[in-house]
């Protein structure tokens, strides 16, 4: 076994020690392909639950490096199992899963996409690339590629190349990063909407004077809410929004108030909308859904 396949290894497991879904990368910093059993989606769903086509979030349930993000993983068990063992061997780099560490990385890959983003973007913690830099948000969203010249998005169902830690404090995935993604997804369909979901600030304890809650309780349940919306990229998205939207109006149906929840319904919008809800339903599921808490989960 060589140095770099332990030096490789042993920063995986250092990754998912910190909850961070680790998986190694091959020859020109790519992803595995998939086993034989899996290959050419002979797997279908009774091994991966249908993984093979990439529209579901989540693990990959197969033994071998399969399935590219789906793949990774915080188990140190999988990690240093004889599958991953003889990919370790070979591998060129560690990669990691933005979505399941629960974080959305902006990745800048030119100078201009840099400087757009100093101008356009709340300050947070950045890791330098070779071309570029990764700008890293706590929170969760769909992953795009190409939303700009020189950016993409990497989040839910996309895989990141391990460069750092990075410097600087990481702030909040802000609606101005989702709205790069809610303009590739409504910008183009033939008969979709434009749309008009603004750029709104995201809830703060400054709009909010009147919740008797922190705002890091009310942050923590509206992400955890936005990742169930942005995991419908099939179907029930809007559904999801109204019940994500019901569910966290009823956890403040007993502040003094005024608790801003128009703007967490914005954020709830625009995650349906990135998924391709319509956004005049998008709004009409979310408002309905903040109008008629149950106190229910969402």
């Amino acid at each position: 076994m060589t140095q770099p396949t332990n030096i490789r290894r042993a920063l995986a497991l250092r990754l998912a020690a910190h909850g961070v879904p680790a998986l190694p990368l091959r020859v020109g910093k790519v992803p595995f392909g998939n086993c034989p059993a899996c290959a050419k989606n002979a797997c279908g769903k009774t091994i991966c639950g249908g993984r093979p086509n990439m529209k579901n979030p989540g693990p990959c349930h197969c033994p071998d490096v399969c399935h590219a993000w789906a793949a990774a993983t915080t188990n140190p068990h999988i990690l240093t199992s004889p599958p991953w063992e003889a990919a370790w061997r070979r591998a060129e780099a560690v990669a990691y899963h933005p979505g399941g560490a629960g974080v959305t990385v902006v990745d800048l890959d030119t100078p201009a996409a840099v400087a757009w983003a100093r101008e356009s973007l709340p300050a947070t913690r950045t890791v330098p690339t070779t071309r570029g830099e990764h700008w890293l948000y706590r929170g969760v969203m769909r992953s795009a590629n190409a939303v700009r010249p020189g950016v993409d998005v990497k989040s839910l169902m996309q895989y990141a190349r391990w460069l750092g830690p990075g410097t600087g404090r990481m702030t909040m995935l802000p609606l101005a990063v989702r709205a790069l993604v809610v303009k590739e997804d409504t910008t183009p369909a033939p008969a979709g909407l434009a749309s008009s979901v603004p750029a709104r600030a995201p809830w703060s304890r400054s709009v909010a004077t009147g919740c008797r809650h922190t705002e890091r309780y009310v942050r923590t349940g509206l992400e955890r809410g936005l990742a169930l919306v942005s995991a419908r990229t099939e179907s029930g998205a809007g559904s999801q929004a109204f019940g994500v939207a019901r569910f966290l109006a009823a956890q403040h149906t007993h502040c003094p108030g005024p608790c801003a929840l128009d703007a967490i319904g914005e954020e709830i919008v625009a995650a349906a909308v990135a998924v391709g809800v319509p956004e005049d339903y998008a709004r009409r599921a979310v408002t309905n859904g903040l109008q008629t808490p149950s106190g229910r989960a969402a």
